[in-house]
């Protein structure tokens, strides 16, 4: 076979990151690493706080961020914005995980340990990808 014809079948072919970790092969739910399933949790919040904690993040960065425009003026928070924006591009190599060090030092979550610190360690997950594919499939060459 040609190599032109081998890149022709790679393109045609979902990556293996892209790969849905909900359902497994045959289309079946993998209950293993998605839970049970419910069509209740799936409609309704199991708890009416859990709007609320899903957002708080976003809440904060708000607040902070009105805060800084009402000391500051217009160019605190877009400066800040910017920074954000600058941090969140930096990446390792698609293989290794990030540690994100900028990003939580501008959000000012550097000196707190929570509970992705401790049990959300990437260097642990079950899935690891095939360093050459997967910068193959980042610099678009699949």
């Amino acid at each position: 076979m040609n190599n032109k014809a081998l890149s022709s079948q790679f393109k045609d072919s979902i990556p293996i990151a892209e790969l849905s970790t909900q359902y497994g092969g045959y289309g079946v739910q993998d209950t293993l690493r998605a839970g049970f399933s419910s069509v209740q949790s799936d409609l309704l919040p199991s708890h009416p706080l859990e709007l609320s904690e899903k957002n708080f993040q976003i809440n904060q960065e708000k607040v902070g961020f009105s805060t800084l425009r009402n000391i500051q003026g217009l160019h605190g928070p877009l400066k800040l914005q910017m920074e954000f924006k600058a941090a969140k591009q930096i990446q390792r190599l698609p293989f290794l995980s990030s540690s994100n060090i900028a990003l939580d030092t501008l959000r000012g979550t550097d000196e707190s340990i929570s509970f992705e610190d401790i049990l959300n360690d990437p260097s642990e997950c079950e899935m690891m990808g095939d360093p050459h594919m997967m910068m193959e499939h980042k610099l678009g060459l699949l």
